[in-house]
């Protein structure tokens, strides 16, 4: 379970869908900025459980959001795990069009109620490059009515990056996920299947689905896990996540209006 020092933020969590419409109303005047976790549905060896970087990123999220008061919807669990092919069971993936799509026509419908910044907050490392082309649309298609980031829950300092990679480069299932899972959700964890699968990527000229560089769907070594660690690390991310959101909640564009305006998507 969450120690007492993260439950109090978790505690304090804004869930958008446990509102009714007029306090939406007012979050949306107030805050203007939301919170979207992105997960996936696949795969995390024989140890960990299919919704594991679902969790990560809704888990984050609701720190991040009882820290700032910034609002989370519910996490988007299934995304795109095509890398993870069907060697294993578990894993249920869209495609990268469909990803890309569904981002544009739920952040598109947002920004037409009056939400004024997206915080897109991935932990699944397929999703990101559909996830920076919806971006990449997303702020071209509403210009000056929408400010949108995306940011890896693996990437949020260069610290938490080292400790990710620490065990692989090609990270899936490995240390750093399993700490955090072993933290989070340990019922949810068979450490007496664990087993460890060197990361076979380093050096290769190309890219490779996991079941041409794993046996078992890892990479790396999770057998070195521990809730210490997860928690030390979940307190890492949070506090890094909590931080992004506070800068992000007074950012502008950094030229103004008159130097831009009209120069929107022509598609």
């Amino acid at each position: 379970m969450p120690s007492a020092a993260h439950i109090e933020f978790l505690d304090r969590v804004v869930r958008l869908e446990t509102l009714p419409w007029p306090r939406v109303e007012i979050l949306l005047e107030k805050v203007g900025c939301l919170l979207i976790p992105v997960g996936a549905t696949e795969q995390h060896g024989p140890h960990l459980p299919i919704n594991t970087d679902t969790v990560i990123a809704e888990r984050l999220c609701a720190f991040a959001s009882g820290r700032t008061g910034v609002p989370v919807l519910p996490a988007i669990s299934y995304s795109v795990s095509t890398g993870h092919t069907l060697k294993w069971p578990g894993t249920f993936s869209l495609r990268h069009e469909t990803l890309i799509a569904e981002m544009c026509e739920m952040v598109s419908w947002a920004v037409g109620s009056g939400w004024r910044q997206v915080v897109l907050v991935n932990s699944h490392f397929g999703n990101d490059a559909p996830l920076r082309v919806a971006v990449d649309r997303l702020r071209l298609r509403h210009l000056g009515k929408l400010q949108i980031a995306l940011v890896n829950s693996f990437e949020l300092s260069p610290e938490i990056w080292n400790y990710f990679t620490s065990d692989a480069e090609d990270l899936h299932a490995n240390k750093a996920e399993t700490d955090l899972m072993l933290y989070l959700s340990p019922q949810t964890v068979h450490m007496e299947a664990v087993e460890d699968d060197p990361d076979r990527t380093v050096d290769k000229v190309f890219s490779y689905p996991v079941s041409q560089t794993s046996l078992n769907g890892v990479t790396g070594s999770p057998s070195l896990g521990t809730a210490a660690q997860g928690e030390w690390l979940f307190g890492l991310m949070g506090q890094a996540l909590a931080e992004l959101v506070d800068r992000a909640r007074s950012e502008s564009p950094p030229l103004p209006a008159s130097e831009w305006a009209g120069s929107s998507d022509p598609f």
